[in-house]
């Protein structure tokens, strides 16, 4: 099921369970896999947020989170699903890779294929490309809204839910925090599309054209919801990464691993506090 993303309306809705501690989960790219390194860490010194709410790789590495895959099998994830395989390009459909060819591989991190069968509550959003408005989805089949969710324009199809065309939700929300803010006691923010200095001779490509273009953009409605966290988590070094690099996986994971241990003990007495 789908709906219109809610804007700041107070904590909790009537009828809707609270949560006590939620986490979002921004867009990146591949530089998400820095979202793995956040929740290992977490994870290990017994965090375990019970709301999720993502957009694009945030999405699915929240949904992997959600169905509950350790790290190490959310990092197989990224290693075996080859974003870019030529195997996926294609066939009277614009975009380069068709999304619709990577729905077997996703159900073999996600069999059952239903927001219903997770174990912890998730939040994806995805961009109606006929409305322009975000929508975010949160009951019923899982993989499509995940697709949707990270269909980045030109280079991958439109996935189309119930009739609808979306794509990347990075393009109206990659920082969807006020989905958490009025369901959650505290709000742990993790944001993995820093704003890179940049050099012209560094845009030689269409790709590195549509990687600054979509980062510039992204970041820049972020920041508007930074404030609505207890805590952010922003691994600087991830400014060495491009959106669409595959090749430093393990490093982008230990980035956000590493960003994470200077902030536990700070979640830790948030966490105290709240339970007060």
């Amino acid at each position: 099921m789908s709906k219109k993303l809610p804007g700041f309306e107070g904590k909790g809705k009537s009828g809707e369970r609270s949560y006590r501690l939620g986490i979002v989960l921004s867009g990146g790219g591949t530089r998400g896999v820095a979202h793995i390194g956040v929740l290992r860490a977490l994870l290990e010194h017994g965090i375990e947020p019970e709301c999720v709410a993502g957009t694009s790789a945030g999405a699915v590495i929240g949904a992997l989170y959600a169905t509950g895959h350790s790290a190490e099998r959310m990092m197989d994830f990224f290693r075996e699903i080859d974003p870019f395989s030529l195997t996926h390009m294609t066939f009277g459909k614009v975009g380069i890779l068709d999304t619709l060819k990577f729905v077997p591989e996703f159900l073999r991190y996600f069999p059952d294929d239903s927001f219903e069968a997770l174990q912890r509550k998730l939040y994806v959003v995805a961009t109606d490309l006929l409305s322009g408005e975000a929508m975010v989805f949160d009951t019923g089949q899982l993989v499509l809204p995940l697709l949707a969710s990270s269909s980045v324009p030109m280079v991958y199809s439109p996935t189309e839910v119930n009739g609808r065309w979306y794509v990347d939700g990075g393009i109206i929300d990659n920082f969807p925090v006020r989905l958490l803010r009025e369901r959650c006691d505290i709000v742990l923010g993790v944001h993995v599309s820093p704003m890179r200095e940049m050099k012209i001779e560094e845009l030689g490509s269409s790709l590195s054209i549509l990687d600054r273009a979509l980062e510039v953009g992204m970041f820049s409605r972020s920041q508007e919801g930074f404030g609505f966290c207890d805590l952010m988590i922003q691994p600087r070094g991830l400014v060495h990464y491009g959106m669409f690099d595959t090749k430093h996986l393990a490093d982008i994971e230990t980035t956000g691993y590493e960003a994470t241990l200077p902030h536990l003990a700070k979640i830790k007495r948030l966490l105290v506090r709240g339970a007060a």
